[in-house]
């Protein structure tokens, strides 16, 4: 009798129409390098307008705390990439052209997650997971890649070096690739080149949706800018009147505009999930060349808030609720099983540190499926968020200490600064600055301990963790 009820559902299921089926849901990941929190206008940007990012939320979901692994290049990809701790998975900082090592092999992406249901695969912009060939996209999961394989200040003409002649300044950065698959097809990128890079991302993307508008996909698109050197096309150079800076973000609003358009084009609009977030916050010693973080604390470069919550849109017309608002905690970590859930693939065999945040995206509760999310820099556990509360573990770090930023591409310098332990209610105190560990003694015993926790998995400067595995490496 089983057997039969399960063979007249699936010929009822299988007999009606194509247009009733609901398909598979498709996956788009916009990803920002080095925006700040306050740099779009559904976070608060007002000096320049981003039209098609205020209708992304008016449509879709904010979160406003959303994180990233860690705030620096390489390190927050493999968060999001891997649905681990990026620790856990052997990255750190920002790899450069004479990195040995990337992402491993034994690791399981996003992408390949997709394979499991046959998803066409592409990315499509900055990879910093590796530059060597084992290492590129289309070894882990993506049938199509175009893109810088690492930041694009990573050049001959890095303001560090501008005042060696060209043979020395060689010795330390190697001139910047553009690659088309595996291929090099642009040995020595230029700046007019860069200035073409947002808008060439952009096509390849829409053009990848519209060659797979009949099947199911994955695009991620982790955009170069607006990490500094910043450079913008003619169609926005000098249109925002707020600067260089403002341009540049102008076309980044431009760009999702386009990838949004081009999904109600094709009438996918009600069946793809779009993520749009970035990698880390503002270069601060960059000035007016960089974003703002306000009103969050420091910036990239840092595990305070400005450096690692990110302004965060989810859009999925007719599933994720029109112009609402997360304020659950939630990270990059989760995406991968979120992905995974969300199209009924297996997650990988190893250990992942994320989970399922479909509740929150959708909106059908708020509860977080994480007791708490923990920050490392380098190899330091440095803070750990448990619902409202963070605590900060004795650190250094880096600081403007207010500072003016540099002018015109060229930084400033930082300065150091030290914070010893010190706990922050978040809901109340979003800039971390007022210490109310005296009043709390048993939440900070609670973090403690399950920071305490963390270092047996993870580790803590020069304690290694059980649970850390080794990058891939030449």
């Amino acid at each position: 009798m089983r057997t039969l009820l399960f063979t007249l559902i699936t010929l009822l299921t299988f007999s009606l129409p194509a247009e009733t089926r609901k398909p598979p849901t498709n996956v788009v990941i916009i990803f920002i390098d080095d925006m700040g929190y306050a740099d779009i206008g559904p976070f608060g940007a007002k000096a320049y307008p981003t039209p098609h990012l205020d209708r992304m939320a008016k449509e879709g979901r904010k979160f406003t705390d959303f994180y990233v692994t860690q705030a620096v290049c390489s390190a927050s990809r493999a968060g999001l990439l891997t649905g681990c701790y990026n620790v856990r998975v052997g990255i750190l900082g920002a790899l450069g052209p004479k990195s040995q090592h990337g992402i491993n092999a034994d690791e399981m992406t996003i992408a390949e997650l997709c394979k499991q249901k046959n998803y066409a695969t592409a990315c499509y912009g900055k990879w910093h997971l590796g530059h060597h060939k084992k290492f590129l996209p289309m070894q882990h999961g993506f049938d199509d890649y175009f893109g810088l394989p690492y930041s694009n200040d990573m050049w001959p003409y890095h303001p560090g070096v501008l005042h060696l002649p060209m043979k020395e300044r060689l010795k330390r950065w190697a001139h910047l690739p553009l690659i088309d698959g595996n291929a090099v097809i642009n040995p020595r990128v230029t700046g007019k080149d860069q200035e073409q890079l947002t808008t060439q991302y952009t096509e390849r993307a829409v053009a990848f949706i519209e060659k797979n508008k009949a099947r199911p996909f994955f695009l991620y698109v982790p955009h170069s800018m607006v990490h500094v050197p910043l450079y913008v096309s003619d169609k926005f150079r000098g249109k925002s009147k707020a600067g260089l800076f403002g341009d540049v973000m102008m076309e980044v609003d431009w760009s999702v505009g386009q990838i949004l358009g081009a999904l109600r084009k094709h009438k996918l609009d009600k069946n793809t999930l779009v993520i749009f977030t970035a990698d880390n916050g503002p270069w601060l010693n960059y000035g007016d060349h960089a974003g703002s973080a306000s009103p969050l604390r420091e910036g990239k470069g840092t595990m305070f808030d400005g450096g690692c919550r990110e302004s965060t849109l989810m859009w999925w017309p007719g599933t994720v609720p029109a112009d609402s608002v997360c304020k659950t905690p939630a990270m990059t970590i989760d995406i991968l099983p979120t992905v995974a859930e969300l199209i009924g693939a297996k997650l990988p065999k190893q250990t992942i540190d994320g989970k399922s945040i479909l509740n929150l995206i959708t909106g059908k509760n708020e509860k977080s499926p994480q007791e708490a999310y923990y920050f490392y820099y380098g190899r330091q556990l440095q803070a750990v968020r448990m619902g409202k509360w963070k605590l900060h573990f004795p650190h250094g770090y880096r600081t403007m200490a207010d500072k003016p930023g540099g002018k015109d591409g060229i930084p400033t310098r930082y300065s150091s600064a030290k914070i010893g332990l010190a706990l922050f209610d978040l809901e109340n105190d979003i800039g971390e600055t007022t210490d109310v560990q005296a009043k709390h003694p048993g939440i900070v015993s609670k973090l403690r301990a399950l920071g305490e926790s963390m270092r047996g998995e993870l580790g803590d400067s020069n304690r290694k963790g059980k649970g850390r595995r080794e990058p891939g490496r030449l």
